[in-house]
């Protein structure tokens, strides 16, 4: 997997910025609805607003209105929005990695062919944790209680099939159990997966690290390991790679404009979205979250979603989630 190093996002931004065709449509007149295909206070809800936020203070749009349509993965939200947003020169659709593997595991009628991709925004490490209660001072000690007893190790994530479940199953099966056998909880939210962390409910938790950054480096949450492939800094928590653990997975998001939209709409779009990401003001809050910057432009992220697509698929195969 490429990840994208600073050197190379400026050429990419200026790059994007050179092809870009001369939209019909200003910055300022855009008055744009986002939809969130999740409930408040997950990854997907983060970034709608946070694009929200510094569209508008960097004048980039006119107004932005964020939309949350919980369920399934994101495919009921991608549902709706591909029924509604046909054509539409003021609509946009958040989505990732895991609405990827919510359409394959819920074989849904829709998938992202049927969306525009705009740009490809944020790559954000999934970190495991657990309650600070917890037994389990480091991943060895998971795997342990993994291989001892699958069943009772019961983790909380996002929705089935989405990067959180694949990353527990993949970290099940490298315990050398049954993938498929992992006890996995679905929530539609952060804000409800982090209260069963909190609660007790759950031995251990996968997110992407940006969402519960705060609890811990509170002491609430304990992080055991992250899914980058290296370190990162300002995160102590180690990459499961570097405890002998072969796995990697990043937890993209992107922003997408509905089907058959003109030319000249999705250029508008494309402008507004890349002058956004390359602020100041973007850059200084995708630091505040933890994210990295892992912008790509239309063209660019159209093809690295059909490879996204065929690599998850692949691994849902591995673990039982997809024929």
């Amino acid at each position: 997997m490429t990840y994208l190093r600073s050197g190379l996002i400026s050429a990419w931004l200026m790059a994007a910025a050179a092809v870009l065709p001369a939209a019909s449509v200003h910055a300022q007149d855009l008055e744009l609805s986002i939809t969130a295909p999740a409930g408040a206070g997950g990854g997907w809800d983060s970034a709608a607003r946070s694009l929200q936020d510094v569209m508008m203070q960097t004048g980039n749009a006119h107004s932005v209105q964020v939309m949350n349509v919980p369920g399934a993965g994101g495919t009921v939200g991608l549902a709706q929005f591909v029924q509604g947003a046909k054509g539409s020169p003021n609509q946009m659709l958040v989505g990732g990695i895991t609405m990827v593997g919510a359409i394959i595991t819920n074989k849904a009628p829709y998938n992202l062919t049927n969306v525009t991709p705009i740009a490809r925004l944020t790559g954000d490490p999934l970190v495991i944790v657990v309650p600070s209660s917890s037994p389990y001072q480091t991943m060895a000690d998971l795997m342990e209680g993994i291989k001892k007893d699958v069943g009772h190790t019961i983790w909380a994530g996002g929705s089935a099939g989405g990067a959180d479940h694949i990353l527990a199953a993949l970290v099940t099966q490298a315990a050398g159990v049954d993938p498929a056998k992992v006890n996995y909880v679905a929530y539609s939210g952060g804000g409800e997966s982090l209260a069963a962390m909190l609660g007790g409910q759950v031995t251990a938790g996968v997110s992407g690290y940006g969402e519960w950054q705060g609890q811990i480096e509170s002491g609430d949450l304990r992080a055991l390991a992250i899914s980058y492939p290296e370190p990162i800094e300002g995160i102590s928590a180690q990459p499961l790679k570097a405890q002998g653990i072969d796995i990697e997975l990043v937890n993209w998001r992107g922003i997408f404009a509905g089907p058959e939209i003109s030319a000249d709409d999705k250029a508008a779009l494309e402008t507004a979205v890349q002058k956004t990401v390359s602020s100041p003001e973007w850059k200084e809050l995708i630091k505040a979250k933890g994210w990295s910057d892992y912008y790509a432009p239309s063209a660019e992220f159209t093809s690295f979603i059909a490879s996204e697509d065929a690599r998850v698929h692949e691994i849902l195969k591995s673990i039982g989630l997809a024929e």
